[in-house]
């Protein structure tokens, strides 16, 4: 899933939300790290909407402009549950992966990862 998916339905989780406000969301969720522009964000919706993941939950006009909110679908719920669940996964790897850097360093020899401590002596990666 593209990080700016996992976001835009990750804003959605709790609340239904229009697109200002999922633009909002997204930033203080991600830290800072994705910031949608309005046609990223109503592309992203769009392809969203078609895929079942999300869908229009209200309408208004205010000042002229129509203000659609969206929410999840059971679907859109599933779907940030999995990869919620991947990248907790991913996140469980990246933190064996450097405690055994901090242990020694990975060398590749003959095709096979090995890890060196700073004994030199050789142990066998999973």
């Amino acid at each position: 899933m593209r990080k700016t998916t996992y976001f835009v339905l990750a804003s959605l989780h709790d609340r239904s939300l229009h697109g200002y406000g999922i633009i909002e969301r997204t930033a203080e969720l991600s830290d800072g790290r994705v910031l949608l522009t309005t046609g990223t964000l109503y592309s992203a919706l769009d392809r969203l909407t078609g895929e079942g993941y999300v869908s229009p939950v209200s309408e208004k006009t205010v000042a002229g402009r129509v203000r659609r909110a969206y929410g999840l679908t059971r679907a859109g719920v599933t779907a940030l549950r999995a990869e919620a669940d991947r990248l907790e996964q991913a996140s469980h790897v990246a933190g064996a992966i450097g405690r055994r850097a901090a242990v020694g360093r990975i060398v590749v020899m003959g095709g096979r990862a090995r890890l060196v401590s700073s004994k030199a002596h050789w142990s066998e990666l999973p």
